[in-house]
């Protein structure tokens, strides 16, 4: 049966982020929606506003509303984490899975800074040029495995604001009501570790990609895709 799909992208990037696995996804028969958070990609043109963290999460919940997703299979990447983790604390009633690509996993009250301390003083840095409202992207090569992808992504990552990585998430603990849960990580990656804690939960799958940067969906696409539809008891197309 067709499953839905919401992918939430991390910071700097947007939509584009899925190009390589969305097809994989929609192949398989299913519905796949990429939402650009705002002042992101092709929404660029928005950054002037007064852009956080509540903003992403309500550009997430209100697709999700708008087109009157249930059961949601609900990605995110990096970021996305903290904005995922919000869509589902506000309608996890709609939230079929939740799965976290090698993504943040807030409390209430988390920061991206909180969670992730030692970036602190690299995005203030690129906060100070970016005229201290939005954070600059770094290039590619800094964190991305790929040198083919280099080109195509430094061409497209955009200035991130700067709220949404110091405001401080709200969680009503509604989001744990969400019946299943998946934790796909980067082997030696940032995320290394950090998903140990729900290898004993009963509800939750910690999983594994070797040979892949951050950007995993885009490094790995393929066995994201089959990760994701074994989930459902489905081969990959």
């Amino acid at each position: 049966s067709m499953a839905t799909f919401v992918l939430v992208h991390g910071g700097w990037q947007g939509g584009w982020s899925w190009r390589l696995l969305a097809p994989l996804l929609r192949a398989a028969g299913h519905e796949v929606f990429v939402p650009t958070l705002t002042g992101l990609g092709e929404r660029s043109h928005l950054a002037g506003m007064a852009i956080n963290l509540d903003t992403h999460i309500a550009d997430v919940a209100n697709t999700i509303l708008w087109e009157d997703l249930q059961d949601v299979i609900l990605v995110g990447h990096s970021y996305g984490g903290m904005v995922v983790t919000g869509v589902a604390d506000r309608l996890a009633e709609r939230i079929g899975r939740l799965v976290y690509l090698d993504a943040v996993v807030p409390q209430d009250g988390s920061t991206l800074f909180t969670l992730r301390p030692e970036y602190l003083e690299a995005f203030m840095d690129a906060a100070g040029t970016g005229a201290g409202l939005m954070v600059m992207p770094r290039a590619a090569s800094a964190f991305d495995t790929r040198p083919e992808f280099w080109d195509w992504l430094n061409a497209r990552r955009t200035p991130h604001p700067l709220a949404c990585f110091a405001q401080k998430i709200a969680l009503t603990g509604a989001h744990r009501n969400v019946a299943s849960r998946l934790y796909i990580y980067a082997q030696g990656g940032i995320c290394d570790g950090m998903y140990d804690a729900y290898r004993g939960d009963p509800a939750a799958r910690v999983v594994m990609v070797a040979d892949t940067g951050h950007g995993v969906m885009i490094d790995q696409p393929e066995e994201v895709a089959r990760i994701l539809l074994e989930g459902l008891g489905q081969k990959a197309p």
